[in-house]
Formats: structure tokens, sequence, C-alpha cells
């Protein structure tokens, strides 16, 4: 099954949110590397953005809440809390 956003094909789950944002996820996250300059360019930009659309944070997660509900495979969804391990006695412990 192929899902489209537009005219765009979405593959992954990146996809998904650069084409529902309207920018490369990147913009919002940062690149491993980014030297200060670049950081503060990037800040910058994401700062006009969200002055000019101030209503893009609820947008952003009401479109990610329907990407998630339509397409619950694009997701790996890892338990991240793990149930606590039991203790046990050790043979001769005190109890």
């Amino acid at each position: 099954m192929r899902t489209y956003i537009g005219r765009q094909q979405a593959i992954s789950a990146e996809d998904f949110a650069e084409l529902a944002l309207g920018t490369p996820v990147e913009l919002w996250l940062g690149v491993e590397g980014e030297t200060d300059e670049e950081r503060a360019a990037r800040e910058d930009a994401a700062r006009d953005i969200l002055a000019d659309n101030p209503n893009f944070p609820d947008d952003l997660v009401r479109i990610a809440a329907q990407v998630i509900e339509e397409n619950p495979d694009l997701f790996d969804i890892v338990p991240l809390i793990r149930p606590a391990r039991r203790r046990t006695a050790r043979k001769g412990a005190a109890a």
C-alpha cells in the first residue's frame, strides 16, 4: 500500500513528518555535529516560522496524532518502562 500526502509519497515516519510540517525535520531537531553558528541559524529560522504561524505547534500535534492513528505500522513502539525485576533472596541469606 502506498501513502501520499498531496502529490508526495511518504515511505517512512520521517517522510510523513517532513511532509506534514512542510519543513525538514532537521530544522527542528538539528543534526549531529552542527556548529554553533549553524545551530543559531537553524534556531532563528525555526523561530521565524513559529512567529509567522502561531498555530503551528497545535497543528503539528493534530497532524502527528492523525498520522500515527492512520499508520501505526510506521512506528516501532518500544516500551519506555521495563517491569522491575523481582528480587529473590539468595540461598543462605537472611530474609
